[in-house]
């Protein structure tokens, strides 16, 4: 049993390696009453953000309880975006900068956001994701990798880490030791990465070699068993993993955090106290939870366990005490960096964007640079008239904003006035007379657009396009997602991503506003 001036300190302790969520755009009372109570993070989503400005008043206020609060934010800057949920990112993502093969303009929009994040008073970025992308059918990953080359995903995920923290904001190597070769979304349910070790090595191991090297200042790790390692407990609630790989052998004396630890993956098996002790006990030094678990039941539920754990013996206080302590040398080090607090010396956001003090045109440059084209486009593009444009919307992973734009058929209207579109959803692309009246019937006697998202993971869209351009071969096709296979004889835009700003690149060659950096996809 602890004694009751042990109980105080361990659970000060237990509350200090939590990063909880929360609802509201300010701080919600119980989250300013825990920081006072030794609460040393939180993490920031969607639904706490309406623009910058407002988020610095937000970080203004947390920070007003202790200067030191660690403030995170998951924002890839690319499909998964906090900042720019509600318009969808003015940055290309990790897929598109990775064929566009320019380290220096990885760095460039790493930078660019770092920037931006600390205006608003962000010190932690859960980002870059460093996997591999091996597996076509991975249904979390995808465009969120750099690729499907190690090489070429550990220049750029050392690149992203030098700008990002040049522009004073911790990145986070994630999602250790590589989720790119699985086949399952662990928020729903446990992936396994069955490769050997030499595998491992060769392929998923790189780019987070590449990023210990270039200073990164965390790691996320991944809900996977990964059995050339260990047989039994996910990465992130196993010793061997996060303490025989990632601290002995790959070096990282930085600071390991958990993904979201409600996710499917752990919870579901251990539930989520159970999931929080054996990850702290493994050598995790801050578990982020609250992306779907936000209310102080849940960060009083999880102090409670870690504590009961610790008076178990079931974790250490050792342990506990050396990841709090982790936690505080990070504090220290991103508090050492201090934030601009209010966009602008004035308080003001002087953009009239809402988006930054100080805007930039860096990610709508790398969209462009992006932009990959097959078929005979010099003989279809740019259109001659408006056209009707087609969207194929798939279910998209829990990790993507529901209300996150993308798409082509907005900034394309905009270019070429009397634009008309349709989203097509896959319980209506089964019927051949909707795609009749709807996709093809307004499309009669004027160009007709297609655009997809990942048409190769998804069986009824690549039917629905097949319908399409079987239809309409004059039909130009757009593919947000990963490339896949050109469709012969069809002209096709690739835009490595779904971005806003994808979608403005697209939206700029459909319409011969810009011609493409490079004219065919390779």
């Amino acid at each position: 049993m602890l004694s009751s001036k042990n109980s105080k300190e361990v659970r000060r302790l237990a509350l200090s390696v939590l990063q909880p969520g929360f609802v509201g755009t300010e701080a919600p009372e119980w989250v300013l009453r825990k920081i006072g109570d030794g609460l040393a993070s939180v993490v920031l989503f969607g639904r706490n953000i309406v623009s910058l400005e407002q988020v610095a008043r937000l970080t203004g206020q947390l920070r007003a309880e202790n200067p030191e609060l660690i403030i995170a934010i998951d924002e890839e800057a690319g499909d998964v975006t906090r900042i720019e949920s509600a318009t969808g990112s003015t940055r290309p993502g990790n897929f598109a900068l990775g064929t566009v093969d320019d380290s220096d303009l990885t760095e460039a929009v790493a930078a660019d956001l770092g920037r931006q994040l600390h205006s608003a008073g962000i010190s932690l970025d859960y980002a870059p994701s460093a996997d591999v992308n091996s597996n076509p059918d991975n249904p979390i990953i995808g465009v969120r990798s750099f690729g499907v080359d190690p090489k070429v995903v550990s220049r750029h995920t050392a690149a992203w880490i030098r700008g990002l923290q040049s522009g004073g904001v911790a990145a986070c190597a994630k999602h250790f030791p590589g989720h790119g070769d699985v086949a399952v979304d662990s928020h729903h349910g446990l992936p396994t990465y069955g490769a050997g070790r030499e595998q491992i090595a060769a392929e998923a191991l790189p780019p987070f070699r590449a990023a210990v090297q270039a200073g990164v200042r965390a790691v996320m790790t991944g809900h996977l068993l990964v059995p050339a390692y260990d047989p039994d407990l996910p990465a992130t609630l196993s010793r061997r993993i996060l303490l025989q790989l990632l601290r002995e052998e790959l070096e990282f004396d930085g600071l390991i955090v958990t993904d979201a630890i409600e996710m499917g993956a752990v919870a579901d098996r251990y539930g989520i106290g159970g999931a929080t002790v054996r990850a702290v006990a493994a050598g995790a030094d801050a578990v982020c939870v609250g992306g779907e678990n936000a209310e102080e039941t849940t960060a009083r539920m999880l102090t409670d366990a870690l504590v009961a754990a610790v008076g178990s013996g079931e974790l250490t206080e050792e342990r506990l005490q050396e990841a709090a302590g982790r936690v505080r040398e990070f504090a220290s080090w991103s508090s050492g960096l201090g934030t601009t607090g209010p966009l602008g010396t004035d308080g003001t956001d002087r953009s009239g964007t809402g988006l930054t003090a100080t805007p930039t045109d860096i990610g709508f440059t790398a969209a462009r640079r992006a932009i990959r084209l097959a078929g005979a486009a010099q003989h279809a593009l740019p259109l001659s008239a408006a056209p009707h444009v087609v969207e194929l919307v798939p279910t998209t992973n829990l990790a993507i904003g529901k209300e996150t734009p993308w798409g082509v058929a907005g900034p394309l209207g905009e270019r070429l006035p009397g634009t008309t579109s349709v989203r097509v959803h896959q319980e209506l692309s089964s019927r051949a007379t909707a795609l009749r009246t709807q996709a093809l019937g307004p499309a009669s006697g004027r160009p007709l657009v297609v655009v997809v998202r990942d048409a190769s993971r998804h069986a009824w869209m690549a039917q629905a396009l097949g319908d399409l351009v079987a239809a309409r071969p004059d039909a130009i096709v757009v593919e947000m997602g990963l490339p896949g296979t050109p469709v012969p004889g069809v002209v096709q835009i690739f835009t490595h991503g779904a971005t806003t700003a994808s979608g403005v690149a697209a939206a700029e060659v459909l319409a011969g506003v810009r011609q493409p950096a490079v004219s065919e996809r390779g």
